[in-house]
């Protein structure tokens, strides 16, 4: 049962570590090529942000169903009986 639990905890850290890890450097990355863009062609500023702002969005939402994945996992263990 412990080893069940310890396990559960180790993947908790993973998933939620590489995530972050993920989002971090996706959000970099996007970051510079919005920078580049615009700076490219500055008169569509507008279209660009707006179409960041809907990726960063739907890249927070994916990790708020990650954070409710976790919980799951935390809390409702379908592995320990």
């Amino acid at each position: 049962m412990e080893s069940v639990l310890a396990a559960t905890m180790t993947a908790i850290g993973w998933i939620i570590g590489l995530a972050f890890l993920g989002t971090g450097i996706g959000l970099g990355i996007l970051g510079s090529k919005v920078a580049e863009a615009v700076g490219r062609n500055p008169e569509t500023k507008s279209d660009v942000i707006q179409s960041v702002m809907v990726v960063a969005v739907v890249q927070t939402i994916v990790l708020l169903l990650l954070f409710a994945f976790v919980l799951i996992l935390l809390f409702f263990n379908p592995l320990a009986i």
